[in-house]
């Protein structure tokens, strides 16, 4: 496989053009937020300009083209996880968050009674932790969590013991802290042999590598738009279709009804029941424009790459820094991500990030909403550096040419 021209890509993310402090702009925090390339910008402005209206509604002309681009938006982001009937399994939320919140409170309500057992993992985001503890609350449901080994690769030997009786598993496909892929296909044949459905996190996934929803053999799966290029403000659940139409409405109003009277109302066929009123248009329109560039680089390529910089970063680290530096999660190989937690001796979290600032290095400072996995790895906050397909060993070196003056300063 050809290697990305990560010059040439750079080109098309006008942030990338900025200076910060005089010098130029290192962007190392896409498991936060991924930059925007030009086309995902003028596709957003197009519509404002040329098209904006509501969908769903109007019948003069430009109120249904906005309703073809939105629809159109859905099928693409459907086929870009492998969704069979994306036309009736992808439904538009404000980001992932809200996906798995939407999953919690229309499927969890329906199906899990007191008592029920839930099967999370000690990594997770409070994306897919939250809910579930609300839940909990509420009706008395029972959480269990799988753990983690020394390299945060999550503990499956006695997965079939765990999943006994368990109606749910959630999961991240990545963790947005150690960078660990884990074994989704195997987690969900496991736990659909125990009559469990799978719901995945997919928010660090679909935006680096190739995803495909029916081999992975979920039942759910969660993504934010901005994370993969696209715009703020939308996300995506991706769900089977009969689940969805088994599932009440989560949000009630305008556009999620086929009738409504004065002492009952009936809801709409999915995917509309889940987006009561006016959805992020051109937002979606953003979306799928940066669905289009992604696949243009090539999901396989955007993966490769990112898989060898990683490597690059976790040797260069380990060669100049030492012990000094500490990164959580495994080491690089097939199930290891862009993702870079730094423990820095010496040096707090959001101290390193300020030193790094300095260099226009931007990272992460926090406990990346994994709280309990922080108390897990025995620190309050890490600083957290994330590759992208538009880095490259020049970033990683800054990165590094930043964490040592922080060393020295802190020393």
């Amino acid at each position: 496989m050809s290697r990305l021209d990560v010059e040439t890509i750079r080109k098309d993310f006008p942030l990338l053009a900025r200076s910060v402090h005089g010098k130029p702009l290192v962007y190392l925090d896409s498991a936060a937020t991924a930059l925007q390339p030009r086309s995902v910008l003028a596709a957003m402005d197009r519509y404002y300009e040329m098209t904006h209206a509501n969908v769903h509604r109007g019948v003069y002309a430009t109120a249904e083209e906005a309703t073809r681009l939105y629809e159109a938006a859905r099928v693409a982001v459907g086929r870009f996880v492998g969704a069979p009937d994306p036309e009736r399994e992808v439904v538009f939320t404000k980001n992932a968050t809200e996906a798995l919140n939407l999953v919690a409170q229309s499927w969890g309500r329906r199906n899990l009674a007191p008592g029920d057992r839930v099967l999370l993992t000690e990594t997770e985001h409070h994306a897919n932790l939250v809910p579930w503890l609300m839940l909990a609350e509420e009706r008395g449901i029972v959480l269990e969590y799988l753990t983690i080994d020394g390299d945060g690769r999550l503990d499956l030997s006695d997965l079939d013991r765990k999943l006994d009786g368990v109606k749910l598993v959630g999961v991240a496909a990545m963790s947005n802290v150690l960078g660990t892929i884990n074994p989704l296909a195997r987690i969900a044949e496991a736990a659909h042999a125990a009559g469990a459905l799978v719901v995945a996190d997919g928010a660090q996934s679909v935006p680096h590598l190739p995803v495909d929803v029916k081999a992975l053999g979920v039942d759910f799966l969660a993504f934010s738009g901005h994370k993969m290029l696209g715009p703020t403000g939308i996300g995506a659940l991706w769900a089977r279709a009969a689940l969805l139409e088994a599932m009440p409405p989560f949000l009630g109003g305008g556009g999620m009804i086929l009738d409504v009277r004065l002492d009952r109302f009936l809801p709409a066929e999915p995917p509309q029941r889940f987006e009561a009123g006016t959805p992020p248009i051109a937002e979606a329109v953003g979306l799928s424009a940066a669905v289009e560039y992604l696949q243009g680089v090539g999901m396989d390529a955007v993966r490769a790459h990112e898989l060898e910089l990683t490597a690059y970063a976790l040797a260069a680290i380990d060669e100049r820094l030492g012990d000094t530096c500490r990164v959580f999660g495994p080491p690089a190989g097939p199930d290891r991500g862009g993702v870079l937690s730094l423990d820095v001796q010496g040096v707090h979290p959001h101290d390193l990030a300020q030193v790094l600032d300095q260099f226009a290095v931007c990272v992460r400072p926090g406990h990346h909403c994994a709280k309990p996995l922080m108390r897990k790895l025995g620190v309050t906050a890490t600083a957290r550096a994330s590759v992208g397909l538009y880095n490259d060993e020049h970033d990683v070196d800054v990165l590094i040419e930043g964490i040592a003056e922080a060393s020295r300063l802190f020393a």
